[in-house]
């Protein structure tokens, strides 16, 4: 399940239709109704939050957002880090699971993994534009 107040337009969210998790982006988010606005394929439909669940942020994810997987090999092989255009992102795994946001001159170090929706929020609250 996913909160409304993490939403944005946009976001892309996994929605519960018919049994069935249909990957699509928000068109809108009714805060008074507790509903957003989800697009699956060419119809639009409006889920509780209930029935919206989070993208993890996989290899395939990042590939479908546009990033390519940095050439150069990490430092001790259990991070993978990569670039779109300035943005990068890299994923820490083992023991102590990370992900690190790096724009310019700003970088965020966040705790454990992240879903699809809070990399497009962080990457368009350091760039000022959407990640679609």
């Amino acid at each position: 399940m996913i909160q409304l107040h993490d939403l944005k337009k946009g976001d892309l969210v996994l929605a519960k239709y018919e049994e069935q998790l249909l990957e699509g982006p928000v068109l809108q988010v009714d805060r008074e109704l507790g509903q957003a606005c989800v697009l699956n394929g060419e119809q639009e439909n409006w889920y509780e939050p209930a029935d919206l669940f989070p993208i993890p942020l996989t290899t395939e994810q990042l590939l479908k957002l546009k990033f390519k997987k940095a050439e150069e090999p990490s430092a001790n092989g259990n991070d993978e880090t990569y670039v779109r255009g300035p943005f990068t992102v890299t994923l820490y795994h083992g023991a102590d699971p990370r992900t690190v946001l790096h724009y310019r001159d700003e970088t965020r170090n966040i705790a454990g993994s992240l879903m699809v929706h809070e990399l497009q929020n962080h990457y368009a609250g350091m760039t000022l534009f959407h990640l679609e």
